[in-house]
């Protein structure tokens, strides 16, 4: 009798040990919870991550901290978290850059998004925002393009960087409208406005987060928005596309985690940003931001993911630009 009875403990204590040791799925989260953004504070990435970990940590009472692992245009802020343990606790702001373009663009990279990434759900997308300078003699987009084809080679355009979105977004417009700029890449986004304030590039197609501000001071013009619709930010400003049929290149952003991460710890972080994204505070955060809310189910994530990378590696092909 005794020794049934202390087999009968043991086989308990046994199913209860894993139980104890480690958090159950539905349990998330249990300690700190980390979101790496993979580009430098300041940013619309990093602003996203810090309205998610303020929202998340008031919520659950548990530690959310925003990392930023700038370097190789978001790659290595996304290594970084393919290589982390699959639980819930190492998140990924990924961004159509840093998870649709560097597929194609790095040649080198130790890590495959599609593989080892377990996509979450996307927050918002970006329209980019397509300035000139105000002593263009332009003020719509089919004058635009009378003029660049009228100046073949004469008209330059500055970027954030090579393949970024504001590269690619030029290289897009190129192929549609049959027409070739010179590209001045600089480091940022800052120098881009810097530059065309300056009146030392003629044009950009650039984060209408950081642009519209000095459109609307009339210090740029500016003439179309890079994604299908008007933007809810500038309904006044029309899409690119309403000129150039199909034209998009909406810059998004979206939450990832490592690749094996349990279905109900997914599950329960994307429904936390979808309850964090129906705050009314958060609802004019995004607004005063530029970003539309695209909020999705993970299924959904991962379809568009994959269809975004295929999309964008036929553009970083004509652009004709590879880095090592």
């Amino acid at each position: 009798m005794r020794a049934a009875l202390t087999a009968i403990v043991a086989c308990v204590l046994g199913l209860a040990g894993p139980a104890q040791g480690q958090a159950q799925p539905q349990e998330w989260p249990q300690r700190q919870v980390t979101i790496v953004v993979p580009f430098g504070a300041g940013g619309s990435a990093d602003l996203l991550a810090r309205i998610l970990a303020t929202h998340m940590q008031a919520k659950f009472g548990t530690t959310v901290v925003v990392e930023n692992r700038a370097g190789a245009g978001g790659s290595i802020g996304t290594g970084y978290v393919t290589k982390a343990a699959a639980d819930g606790y190492t998140l990924l702001l990924g961004t159509v850059s840093s998870i649709a373009v560097n597929a194609a663009l790095y040649t080198k990279l130790t890590f495959d998004v599609d593989r080892d990434l377990q996509p979450i759900t996307q927050l918002v997308s970006f329209p980019n925002l397509l300035v000139i300078d105000p002593k263009l003699p332009v003020k719509t987009v089919p004058e635009l393009i009378a003029y660049l084809k009228a100046n073949e080679g004469k008209v330059n355009y500055g970027s954030s960087g090579l393949g970024t979105s504001s590269h690619l977004s030029v290289v897009m417009l190129e192929r549609a409208v049959g027409t070739k700029l010179t590209h001045v890449p600089f480091r940022s986004t800052g120098d881009v406005v810097n530059m065309l304030l300056g009146g030392n590039i003629h044009l950009a197609i650039d984060s209408m987060t950081t642009v519209w501000p000095h459109a609307q001071q009339g210090t740029v013009r500016a003439l179309g928005v890079s994604t299908p619709k008007r933007s809810s930010s500038a309904p006044d400003v029309p899409s690119i596309g309403e000129t150039v049929k199909g034209y998009e290149a909406t810059a998004w952003q979206g939450l990832f985690a490592p690749a094996g991460t349990p279905r109900p710890v997914v599950d329960k972080i994307a429904a936390e940003a979808k309850r964090i994204w129906g705050l009314p505070e958060v609802v004019k955060q995004l607004q005063a931001a530029g970003a539309d809310s695209q909020l999705s189910s993970p299924d959904e994530f991962v379809a568009f993911t994959r269809a975004e990378r295929a999309r964008w590696a036929e553009v970083v092909k004509a652009s004709g630009v590879k880095i090592d």
